[in-house]
């Protein structure tokens, strides 16, 4: 989980495109108290390291006379399990916090929008899948039809959204700093700013990256997975978390098949092993191929959320 590699709420901040206005985005309390304590356990850790290595060379000193091969050694094993054991559980606290404060917010993200009939996608995949130009493409086809909105994240520069506002949609760009995912709290600020109109289609472009995303609900309709024919057809197998989480999965770049050694067949094998509930279409974001069949199903999903729920 990313609170692992230390990406949590590291100077994030999010740019109106059409306005200018630009915000940092500062996690709540609850979480920042998780971060602090992730922060002082980090130094805990560090410090518990050093104290240890301090006691070792003073044992080693004191008791080399008396049997300090015995001594050495059992002291050092039992100590390491200690804190390999403690510091795993606090891992996991933290873990559980995060997510539970995530949920929370993401929870009032997806009332928010359903109060509204609006419909989220949120897009992930590996970096140069084609996320960005399939949204252009989106836009240009779609934008006569139904209201579009963007949220654009990137850990840093607003290049993909100056694309996107420059291909006729409001825009609002977060960018994640040293975060490789968009939380639940990153989108209540966007779609706050972005101000969605009743009915619209909102895409949420997140950062390229095929782990962390999977494990963070955004209060989105669903996820679709963009995987992009450049890459090994084995990539289900190697992200199965993120494909099991998908709803959808947009095979990209199908026009350059004919110049690849790639297997659709096998690679649809690969989805369904992961998520036999998974819906697959076939597109080319550069020509067009395919593109009804992924306007079709953003269609049906549009018309689901005008109907009146029956619990």
């Amino acid at each position: 989980m990313c609170t692992s590699c230390g990406c949590q709420g590291q100077g994030t901040t999010l740019t109106n495109l059409q306005t200018g206005a630009r915000a940092e985005i500062v996690a709540g309390s609850e979480q920042d108290g998780a971060a602090h304590s992730h922060g002082d356990h980090g130094h805990g850790h560090l410090h518990g390291e050093h104290q240890h290595a301090h006691d070792h060379h003073h044992g080693h000193e004191q008791g080399h006379a008396h049997g300090h091969d015995h001594s050495h050694a059992h002291s050092h094993d039992h100590g390491d399990h200690d804190h390999a054991h403690e510091d795993s559980h606090r891992r996991v606290e933290l873990e559980t916090r995060i997510l539970a404060k995530n949920d929370a917010i993401a929870a009032k993200c997806r009332a928010w929008l359903a109060g509204r009939e609006i419909v989220a996608l949120n897009l992930v995949s590996s970096p140069g899948a084609g996320k960005t130009t399939l949204l252009e493409r989106a836009i240009a086809d779609l934008s006569g039809e139904l209201p579009l909105f963007v949220i654009e994240g990137d850990q840093a520069t607003s290049n993909d959204g100056e694309r996107i506002r420059a291909a006729g949609a409001p825009v609002v760009q977060v960018n994640t700093g040293t975060g490789c995912h968009l939380d639940a709290e990153m989108i209540a600020r966007a779609l706050s700013e972005l101000k969605p109109s009743v009915g619209a289609l909102v895409f949420i472009e997140n950062v390229g990256n095929l782990v962390c995303p999977a494990l963070f609900d955004l209060g989105e309709h669903a996820k679709a997975v963009i995987f992009s024919t450049t890459e090994g057809e084995d990539k289900p197998l190697k992200y199965p978390h993120m494909f099991s989480a998908a709803k959808l999965v947009i095979f990209n770049k199908i026009d350059l098949l004919p110049h690849l050694d790639f297997s659709m067949e096998r690679a649809r094998e690969n989805i369904l092993r992961v998520n036999p509930d998974a819906e697959i279409v076939e597109v080319s974001a550069k020509t067009g191929a395919g593109m009804q069949m992924l306007y079709d199903w953003i269609r049906a999903q549009m018309s689901a959320a005008k109907e009146p729920a029956l619990v």
